[in-house]
């Protein structure tokens, strides 16, 4: 039967999301979603908007929003692009700096989103394996050559950790091509790179408002880059591609910073809490940046997974050589964490 598709569409695998079920209520621990609720100013704006002027289109280059975020880390507009999602701004990036057949390179084990995106554009790409302790390589620029693009998450996901600051000014400086670092997951992180826009002329860094801001149903995505890379990518963008209603709710999430900065506080707290609950239990845990906990099982990893969901709970196990051993755990409440917990007691017989 002739689908019509395009011969790299039928021969791929799409991006597979995480788990969102309909067949009970679950502990959700699977998908990297806040717990808590985002700001109350949030709400406000919510109220507040008036759903009359949704018969107009938005503003195509969201001034405000820009306006704000500029302000706040010390720029001017036209260093910032808003998106639909970080992986609105992800795709916009391959388009942009990847030609048809071209390479993009991305680090591995990482998300998974990054090589569906290189077979979309009908580019090839390469994966920069991380080490045995999933750190960057000293010579991932090396590994990278050819590429046009290099895609680094930091913190890196699914592991959670961290690469040091000195290993990505090393890698920015001597790869060639743009570095995009997708800081997804940088408000529970201890540093970050966005000053690193400033020093060099091929970087960019994103950011999500899904995470710590709580606002992974409302998609929005902000990449901070060298006006001469924002220009480009305007190119490339959808026309309107953050509707007004998006862009209003976002302006009221970055007005209020103090609100994201104390749930992100809670969850590093109970993150860390966790990760030593669960080493006591005999788990293997990487430190952690994010707002999840990677880490190997005293069993194995698929069946741990397997067991939680009988139980009512909800992680994230990703099959492969790299990743096979190991389960992602979103934190949760402290109450969620509890029931974690507690059932992972009774799967250990512990």
């Amino acid at each position: 039967m002739n689908t019509y598709a395009r011969n790299t569409i039928r021969a791929m695998s799409g991006y597979v999301p995480g788990e969102q079920p309909k067949d009970r209520r679950y502990v959700k621990l699977n998908t990297n979603e806040n717990p808590y609720p985002p700001s109350a100013a949030v709400a406000a704006a919510l109220h507040g908007f008036d759903a009359a002027r949704l018969r107009l289109y938005p503003d195509p280059d969201a001034c405000e929003l820009r306006n704000l975020a500029a302000g706040q880390a010390g720029l001017t507009p036209d260093w910032i692009l808003c998106g639909n999602g970080s992986d609105d701004l992800l795709t916009i990036a391959v388009r942009t700096f990847v030609d048809q057949g071209g390479t993009l390179a991305h680090t591995d084990p990482s998300y998974s989103l990054y090589p569906v995106l290189a077979r979309l554009q009908g580019a090839n790409a390469t994966a920069v394996p991380l080490d045995a302790e999933f750190n960057l390589p000293p010579d991932a620029a090396s590994r990278a050559a050819g590429a046009t693009l290099l895609l680094v998450a930091r913190p890196n996901a699914p592991t959670g950790n961290t690469f040091p600051l000195d290993s990505m000014h090393t890698l920015c400086r001597h790869f060639s091509g743009i570095v995009w670092i997708d800081e997804a997951y940088v408000d529970f992180a201890d540093d970050d790179c966005l000053a690193f826009v400033r020093q060099y002329p091929n970087v960019v860094v994103s950011r999500t408002f899904s995470k710590s801001y709580s606002l992974a149903g409302l998609r929005l995505g902000l990449a901070y880059a060298p006006p001469a890379l924002v220009s480009e990518m305007v190119k490339v963008k959808d026309s309107y591609n953050v509707s007004m209603l998006t862009q209003a709710v976002g302006l009221a999430a970055l007005s209020d910073r103090e609100a994201m900065r104390a749930n992100a506080a809670r969850i590093r707290a109970t993150r860390d809490r966790v990760s030593g609950d669960l080493a006591a239990l005999g788990f293997r845990v990487l430190p952690s940046q994010a707002n999840f906990i990677f880490c190997q099982p005293p069993v194995a990893a698929d069946v741990y997974a397997a067991g939680l969901r009988r139980e009512g709970i909800l992680i994230r196990y990703f099959p492969g050589p790299r990743t096979g051993a190991f389960v992602r755990i979103t934190i949760g409440t402290d109450e969620e964490m509890a029931q974690l917990l507690a059932a992972t007691r009774r799967l250990l017989g512990r």
